[in-house]
């Protein structure tokens, strides 16, 4: 199809169509294994855009492939027609009837913010996937998506009341319960809709097909069931020979992954809200199979979920910084655990059950350790569990747990005999697979680590996915639990269901999509499951040079391949944590963690033919441009895919092919700027003030004129200090006090304080003046970064080697020793020798707390409250509670943290003229209505120099350094 039929769908439609080569790259993969390259992206903003791209489809003869958060792990995201993307304007909670407990929302309406939205009624949308911080109504409907509660409150189907759709001949049709009444009624309707009803009865009321299907779908009591259409769900309908006394299309259309109509509206049951008391008891195991054995006993007991890790994903979290804290409940080394949580209304209750579900497991004795989690301990185990699939992609190198045979269910009392076989099979192949499970549903998500780039591993993808289909198939388990059959299990529907079924379901899919427009290759008319891979199998793998060192994942272009899709970056600023700041603003792909990992990979792997290097190009440049270098995915990101590092390379790479623009060179030079003009600060100043030269100079270098440029110092700091400590009576120990090149010229007030502080407090200081190499970093000048690393690495030695911590005020420069200055030098012992010497001074203060150097007796009795904004190195890198900590050391201030995210600032991001609306923005989702709803006698802490400019720019509140806050509290 040529771009001029694109173009005219475009001017059509009220909404958008992109099909430019980045767009295309970034819609080309979900969270699975497969690429295919789409025509482009559609993101339409209303039903009459949707039904004029699906009369382009038709005459087009194009296929339609529907999209929300492109979390899918089968594949059911990838396709090679037009991508519809609703996850952007269909996102409208439409009604909610509290008597009923139903609610009607649009498919781009994400899960944990539905649930936020009606926790005030009491009420909630049960099932919940690991990926319920970003995932959407659409996606569940379309995958009958289960999740850690589906025991207790069940799967999406079970919820589905009614969806309202569009046909594929662009009718619209609502699909509900209906009555065997209005059932006849609709059959006697001329409408495209009415003959659905008359082909779906015709072909289920023939009783040789009822039989068929009662035969072979898998047994009724598994209720993680989506494989194929749902006809055995339909033939429930007591007009079918069923006992309900309705019949839902709806339940058909859940679980059909969007291949038979094109959904706008979905209204589900609701749940009330589960008893406020839980508690988890987490039962740790030596083996798998004692593990598994606990299982069936277990569930006897009243669960609201029953979960299963094993070793290789409770390892996995030992090397990602935010979940490594989860981690505290795991004792020893444990091949395998189960968390079982049970709920009450109670605390007596609570006791009870947690005690009659202990006195199973001690009669089991298969269990080598049961600690009971109770209040906010069950969500941080239960995040851990989450980030699961997500940190599989932290196994380092080409081999990976790959998603094939990883959503199997059967019967509870089949568990421990399946799981028996598929452990034989595992070994015949040599697979030691990885077991991720929701144990109380006999769902086990088992994966086996393959290199997909090997064709003698993609043989053994299909050959291990074509066994494991037989063996469910032996049990009339489902091969398709709650991932969906997608491309990689699609092609086993035959095996599981028998043929006759099979051809019932292409007639399904006939009746519905006659010109196979909706979301060919799925479920019916499979696409290959081993073709259309990520990478090319067998290829040369690239060879690309870099000035950082990316050794830890084997190279920059491994480094990117890390990211699995999982689309963790795509939360919203609702939910917790940074991740991804441009994302909050924009809601486009483009500007996730994934979209530009996935850029980086497309491009380093193809790279254009006339491009100069490897990262010579402009998709991956405009893929890089809103990263705010937050460093957030640092430590959010499961697979720990760093962009702030790839961002710093790719910016040196392109520069070096494409030239050093005057303002990227103003700001990475920015420091010495900086010192010449601090030589005459008062005439400096007085530009930087001037209504005309200060607009001049933003101008000519590119400034946002809404930005107020910061003041320039020159300051005697030495002096200061030996003022100071001719005060200090009461030595305590030597520290190094770091004046960054922010604190030198830019916010003196803060290291005077620092000093006053220190030397008060009885420490002797001594000054360490250097340039972090921070301004180079974020322009990617690297070399000039390198050369200031390795100076600063060598004269840091001596502190580290004498024992003598060094304590920094501004978070990106003192953290950027323990970070990059690891990548950018060859020395790595020392280097890391120094990461380990080097705090922020926060830190050093709250372990002087903790190891009772400090008191409250230093400090005013006068009551204050404080609010904190922390740098977002400082929440990646290191974390928010000692800032917390320190501020809490005069008795009587109230300290709370902002949960605030990103500033947007990001050095100098927010100065840049076609950055600062971004900025603003990003500003404006969390952090400026926290500090404006504050009184204007909270003081507002921020302890980075571009924080505390973006609260002065977006509230014309003044912020402090945590350690000024400090100084003025001394008595």
């Amino acid at each position: 199809m040529d771009n001029n039929s694109l173009s005219k769908l475009r001017q059509d439609i009220e909404g958008d169509v992109r099909f430019d080569n980045l767009t295309k790259t970034i819609y080309a993969t979900d969270a699975s294994v497969y690429r295919k390259i789409p025509l482009g992206a559609a993101f339409p903003k209303s039903v009459e855009d949707i039904k004029k791209i699906i009369q382009f489809a038709n005459n087009e003869k194009i296929g339609l492939i529907p999209r929300t958060a492109g979390t899918s792990l089968a594949g059911q995201c990838v396709g090679d027609g037009l991508v519809v993307d609703v996850s952007k304007h269909f996102t409208e909670i439409i009604s909610l009837d509290q008597e009923k407990k139903q609610v009607t929302v649009q498919p781009g309406v994400i899960r944990d913010e539905l649930n936020q939205y009606l926790k005030p009624y009491g009420l909630f949308f049960g099932p919940n996937t690991s990926t319920s911080n970003r995932c959407m109504i659409g996606g569940m409907v379309g995958n009958n998506s289960s999740g850690t509660t589906s025991i207790q409150y069940g799967v999406t189907r079970d919820k589905v009341i009614s969806m309202k759709t569009i046909l594929s001949d662009g009718s619209e049709a609502v699909f509900g319960r209906m009555t065997t009444a209005e059932f006849k009624q609709k059959q006697q309707e001329k409408s495209f809709e009415a003959s659905l009803y008359n082909s779906i009865f015709n072909e289920l009321n023939d009783s040789n097909i009822a039989s068929e299907i009662k035969e072979h779908f898998p047994k009724p009591e598994i209720h993680r069931r989506s494989t194929g259409y749902a006809v055995d769900e339909l033939l429930k309908s007591d007009m079918l020979g069923g006992e309900l006394p309705y019949f839902n299309m709806a339940e058909l259309l859940c679980g059909s992954e969007g291949t038979l109509a094109f959904t706008t509206e979905i209204t589900v049951q609701l749940d009330d809200l589960p008893p406020a008391l839980s508690a988890m008891v987490v039962t740790h195991y030596t083996s798998l199979e004692d593990c598994l054995m606990d299982v069936v006993p277990v569930m006897e007991h009243p669960l609201q979920l029953c979960e299963m890790m094993d070793k290789v994903i409770l390892d996995c979290t030992k090397n990602n910084r935010a979940q490594l804290a989860n981690r505290f409940f795991v004792e020893g080394d444990p091949a395998a655990l189960l968390m079982l949580q049970v709920s009450a209304h109670t605390e007596i209750e609570l006791n009870e059950a947690v005690a009659s579900l202990q006195q199973t497991i001690a009669k089991s004795g298969l269990s080598y350790a049961n600690p009971v989690l109770y209040g906010n301990q069950i969500p941080k185990a239960i995040e851990l569990r989450k980030a699961g699939l997500g940190l599989l992609g932290n196994i380092v190198g080409d081999m990976k747990a790959v998603a094939c045979i990883e959503d199997t269910a059967v019967a509870l009392p089949d568990l421990k005999d399946f799981i028996a076989e598929f452990s034989v099979i595992m070994k015949g192949y040599g697979q030691n697979a990885v077991y991720y499970a929701h144990a109380g549903a006999g769902e086990l998500h088992l994966r086996p680590i393959l290199n997909l780039k090997k064709s003698s591993d993609v043989g053994l993808f299909r050959d291990i996915t074509t066994d494991v289909a037989r063996l469910t198939k032996k049990y009339r388990g489902s091969f398709s639990g709650e991932h969906g059959d997608g491309i990689v299990r699609a092609e086993f529907i035959p095996i599981m269901i028998g043929d006759n079924n099979y051809q019932l379901l292409r007639r399904i899919k006939s009746y519905f999509d006659p010109n196979g427009i909706f979301n060919p290759g799925k479920i019916v008319d499979a696409y290959p499951m081993d073709k259309s891979f990520r990478y090319e199998v067998d290829r040369k793998e690239p060879e690309i040079k870099t000035l950082l060192d990316f050794s830890d994942s084997e190279g920059i272009l491994k480094a990117a391949e890390k990211c699995n899709g999982s689309g963790d970056c795509r939360k919203t600023h609702h939910m917790n944590g940074g991740m991804c700041p441009s994302y909050h603003a924009t809601k486009n792909e483009k500007d996730t963690t994934r979209g530009r990992a996935n850029t980086l990979r497309e491009f380093l792997t193809n790279p254009i033919s006339d491009a100069k290097n490897s990262f010579d190009s402009p998709e991956i440049k405009e893929a890089f441009d809103l990263c705010l270098s937050c460093k957030a995915c640092a430590s959010e990101c499961p697979s720990n895919v760093d962009v702030s590092t790839l961002k710093a390379e790719f910016l040196y790479q392109y520069q070096e092919a494409n030239g050093y623009s005057l303002r990227g060179k103003l700001f990475a030079y920015n420091t010495k700027l900086n010192g010449l003009g601090s030589k005459v600060s008062g005439l400096t100043n007085a530009m930087y003030d001037s209504k005309f030269f200060g607009g001049l100079l933003k101008k000519t270098s590119g400034v946002a004129k809404e930005r107020s440029l910061p003041k320039v110092y020159s300051f005697n700091f030495n002096k200061h200090l030996q003022k100071s400590s001719n005060q200090n009576t009461k030595l305590k120990s030597k520290v190094v006090l770091f004046i960054d090149e922010f604190t030198k010229y830019l916010d003196i007030e803060v290291g005077k304080d620092a000093i006053e502080l220190l030397t008060a407090l009885g420490y002797d200081v001594e000054l360490y003046y250097a340039e972090s190499g921070r301004t180079f970093l974020s322009k990617g000048f690297l070399k000039q970064a390198q050369k200031l690393a390795v100076k600063n690495v060598n004269e840091l030695k001596k502190f580290a080697d004498a024992g003598l911590p060094v304590l920094g005020l501004e978070p990106s420069a003192i953290l950027s020793f323990r970070d990059e200055y690891k990548r950018m030098t060859a020395d790595k012992e020392t280097a890391q020798k120094i990461a380990n010497n080097s705090f922020l001074i926060e830190e050093f203060l709250a372990q002087e707390i903790a190891d009772g150097n400090l008191s409250s007796s230093d400090f005013t009795d006068e009551a204050r409250d404080i609010k904190i904004h922390n740098h977002c190195h400082q929440k990646a890198l290191s974390n928010q509670k000692v800032t917390f900590d320190v501020l809490n050391l005069p008795r009587n201030y109230k300290v709370t943290i902002i949960a605030s995210g990103c500033c947007g600032m990001a050095g100098s991001f927010g100065y840049e003229e076609e950055h600062y609306e971004t900025s603003m923005k990003i500003g404006s989702l969390k952090l400026f209505p926290a500090v404006n709803k504050s009184s204007a006698e909270t003081i507002i802490a921020a302890n980075g120099t571009s924080c505390r400019h973006q609260i002065f720019d977006g509230t014309k509140r003044i912020a402090k350094h945590p350690v000024s806050i400090l100084k003025e509290a001394l008595v």
